[in-house]
C-alpha cells in the first residue's frame, strides 16, 4: 500500500466526522475540501466565521454551503480547542485535526479532566512514511510528543504504533528499536531498552508484533547492510516500525525524510479516544490530507 491508496481506501469507511480546531489556514482548509471531494468524511470547523468562509470563498463559492462542512465561530484559539475536543467527547465528532494553532494549546484540551480525551494510555505521535524506491510503508515513532521515554512508556508506544500499522493491513509489524549499536552498552540506555524490549516481546508481554533491538538504523532498514554486520534477525532489515529512543532522534529522522529523500508522510496522535491528526503547520496540504486518511482508515464506530 502506498499512501494514495490509503486515500481510496479511507473512502470504504462509513463517513466520519473530523472536527478541525482553529481552522482559519490555508492549508489546512486546502487538505479539508480534498478530504471532502474524495469522500472521506464530514467537517466541523471551529474559528474565525469570518476568516473561514473568506478562505473558503477562494477556493470556491460553493464550499461556503457545502453539506459536508459546518463552520462554528469561536473568539479565541483557545475557544476553539476547546469546543472541538467537546464534539469528540460527546460523540458528534469522530477524529480531531489541528489547524492553525501551537500543539499545546490543543493538547491542554485534549487532557481535560471533565471534557477531554484521555485514556490513561500514553499518548504518542506516529507518522507514516511512502519512501521513493522503497518497497513498503515505514512507520516512525515517538516524533512528536514524548521526549525522552522511559521503558514504560515505549512499551506503550510500541502498542500504539502497531495497533496503527495493523489498521492499515501490516498483521504482525516488524519493530526495530533504534539506537547507534546493535550490543548491550550499559552506557547507552537506548540498546539496553531496546534488548529489554526485545525480551518482553519474546515472553508475550509485547503483542501482535515481532520486536528486536537494539539495531541501528542501516541495519533494520537495510538487509545488505545487516548481512553484512553478520546480524541475523526477523526484523534486520526488513522493520515496519522504528521506535526512537528520543524526540531528537525522531524529529531529524522525521524531517531528513521529508526534506533529504522527497518522502510522503501522514501522521496521527494514538492513545486518546479517537486519532487527533497533528500535523505541524509547515506540513503541506498534501501531508494533512494522507493524514486525515490515516485517522479514518484507524478511527473505530
Amino acid at each position: 500500500m502506498n499512501l494514495n491508496e490509503l486515500v481510496q481506501s479511507a473512502k470504504d469507511y462509513s463517513q466520519r466526522t473530523i472536527a478541525v480546531a482553529v481552522a482559519e489556514d490555508e492549508e489546512v482548509l486546502s487538505a479539508v475540501l480534498e478530504a471532502v471531494e474524495h469522500g472521506l468524511g464530514k467537517f466541523l470547523l471551529f474559528g474565525d466565521r469570518e476568516k473561514i468562509n473568506q478562505l473558503l470563498r477562494e477556493k470556491g463559492p460553493t464550499f461556503v454551503k457545502h453539506d459536508d462542512i459546518k463552520v462554528i465561530h469561536s473568539n479565541s484559539k483557545e475557544k476553539s480547542a476547546e469546543l472541538a475536543v467537546k464534539a469528540v467527547h460527546s460523540q458528534d465528532a469522530d477524529i480531531l485535526m489541528k489547524g492553525n494553532l501551537h500543539s499545546s494549546t490543543l493538547l491542554k484540551a485534549v487532557l481535560n479532566k471533565d471534557y477531554g480525551l484521555r485514556t490513561g494510555k500514553v499518548l504518542s505521535h506516529i507518522a507514516v512514511f511512502e519512501v521513493q524506491g522503497y518497497d513498503r510503508l515505514i512507520f516512525v515513532t515517538d516524533a512528536g510528543m514524548n521526549i525522552s521515554p522511559t521503558l514504560e512508556q515505549k512499551v506503550e508506544i510500541v502498542a500504539n504504533a502497531v495497533s496503527i500499522a495493523r489498521a492499515l493491513g501490516v498483521h504482525m509489524p516488524k519493530v526495530a528499536p533504534l539506537a547507534a549499536l546493535e550490543t548491550i552498552n550499559p552506557s547507552m540506555s537506548a540498546t539496553v531498552d531496546g534488548a529489554i524490549l526485545t525480551q518482553m516481546n519474546k515472553r508475550g508481554q509485547i503483542k501482535d508484533c515481532i520486536v528486536d533491538g537494539p539495531l541501528a538504523l542501516d541495519n533494520a532498514v537495510s538487509l545488505s547492510a545487516a548481512k553484512q554486520k553478520g546480524i541475523e534477525s526477523e526484523v534486520a532489515g526488513e522493520a515496519d516500525i522504528l521506535l526512537v529512543p528520543s524526540i531528537e532522534v525522531g524529529n531529524s529522522l522525521y524531517k531528513s525524510l521529508i526534506y533529504f529523500a522527497g518522502a510522503k508522510v501522514g501522521a496521527v496522535v494514538a492513545g486518546a479516544k479517537v486519532p487527533i491528526v497533528l500535523t505541524s503547520r509547515s506540513d503541506s496540504a498534501e501531508s494533512k490530507l494522507y493524514s486525515l486518511a490515516l485517522a479514518v482508515c484507524c478511527s473505530k464506530k
